[in-house]
């Protein structure tokens, strides 16, 4: 379950052609179990009408202080005591001005300066013209309104309606979302490095032919995502699949098993945990052909020699850091039968303190899955879920393990 779901969002529209992508964020918040309560200045009526957006929030929307609907004649203070949180997007230059000097002159103003500020956060989404975005005033106002507690999401970069290229797009709808659920996740691992290792690898048996694995990349990613969600700085080594980069996460792509270990041996001297979600290629040819393999009419394949992959787990498990307790490595097994016997075994071998075992050919290439947490104690399922909701309880498991051993 989303971390917004049961929160109640009121979301302000000031005026910019953005606020055509407020539709979509309310609409995702309500998907995400959110209620949402819009709030319009006048000039966001010029650009998206109250009636789309009380159709995609189910509520009237407010546009005016003096809306005849509240008996004490007070929006600002009803609306904001009832928030989990403000997010104001777009944020127009103008409004972000206004926010800074303390101004009220419309309802959405005087409901943010008239908010609870140890209660009710306020989130803004800038939305601005790249000169507007890089003037000084600008500028100062963003570093004043963050020295004021007010989170200030990032701009996006590229086309705008003006006709220009640059920095100060409002983020897209599914951003302001990730970023939106990040800020109400409890930050179980503030303060830790996380090393994810997802995806195949790839071994080339010729320029056009090679070996891999089912792995679609999906459970580290997701992995990867809620251990950012909970606070961590993140770093994604990711094999040959076509997903997105996690938001707030550093992504380092590799190719074949030696390219993952070079890549995670670069970076574990850094993390205090590391959680080996790779379905990696066991075996590799011993050589490579530099041109492809041509069929010949005799009916045989050519006869081709396996090495075997070096161990990337093993080799970080065995490591001063890991060895010490510095390191706290997560195994991954996918298995097509005997998970319990299959999984205990390899944690065994591994020499690792937790090791998540799924059975491969019944989650490759799926949304969802079902994992077998084995440690030193015994094993415990987590039932069929989505691969997300799955990788929140993972680190929050690991997150429990790691404060338990602190204790």
């Amino acid at each position: 379950m989303s971390h917004l779901a049961g929160k109640h969002i009121v979301l302000g529209l000031s005026g910019g052609i953005a606020a055509f992508k407020s539709a979509e964020i309310c609409r995702a918040l309500v998907k995400a179990g959110a209620t949402v309560q819009v709030v319009m200045t006048e000039a966001a009526e010029h650009f998206m009408t109250a009636v789309t957006m009380q159709a995609l929030s189910g509520r009237p929307v407010y546009t005016s202080q003096w809306d005849v609907r509240e008996p004490n004649n007070m929006a600002h203070i009803n609306l904001s005591r009832e928030a989990d949180a403000i997010l104001v997007a777009p944020a127009s230059a103008d409004f972000m001005a206004k926010l800074l000097h303390g101004r009220a002159d419309e309802l959405l103003s005087l409901m943010c300066l008239a908010r609870p500020i140890d209660k009710v956060p306020l989130i803004v989404a800038p939305a601005m013209n790249r000169e507007m975005w890089a003037n000084p005033a600008t500028r100062r106002n963003v570093a004043q309104l963050q020295a004021d507690g007010i989170h200030v999401l990032e701009v996006g970069q590229g086309d705008q309606a003006c006709g220009e290229i640059g920095d100060g797009r409002m983020l897209e709808a599914e951003e302001i979302l990730e970023d939106l659920e990040a800020f109400f996740t409890p930050k179980a691992l503030a303060g830790q490095a996380v090393l994810v290792t997802a995806g195949p690898t790839y071994e080339a048996i010729d320029p056009v032919r090679g070996i891999t694995t089912l792995s679609s990349g999906q459970m580290g990613f997701a992995i990867a995502r809620a251990a950012r969600m909970a606070g961590a700085e993140v770093t994604l080594v990711a094999g040959p699949v076509s997903l997105s980069t996690p938001r707030g996460v550093r992504r380092v792509d590799v190719r074949s098993a030696r390219d993952m270990l070079q890549a995670v041996e670069q970076h574990a001297g850094a993390a205090q945990i590391f959680i080996a979600t790779a379905a990696v290629a066991d075996w590799r040819p011993a050589t490579s052909a530099a041109h492809k393999i041509k069929k010949d009419g005799s009916g045989q394949m050519p006869a081709l020699g396996f090495v075997e992959n070096p161990d990337i787990l093993a080799t970080v498990a065995r490591s001063a850091r890991a060895l010490s307790g510095e390191l706290f490595c997560v195994g991954f097994a996918a298995e097509s039968h005997d998970l319990l016997a299959h999984a205990t075994a390899k944690r065994e071998r591994k020499g690792v303190p937790l090791l998540v075992g799924n059975i491969g050919p019944s989650t490759f290439g799926r949304d969802d899955n079902a994992l077998l947490l084995v440690d030193a104690l015994g094993a415990h399922e987590l039932p069929r879920a989505s691969k997300q909701v799955l990788a929140n309880q993972l680190i929050h498991d690991i997150a429990r393990r790691l404060g338990a051993a602190k204790a």
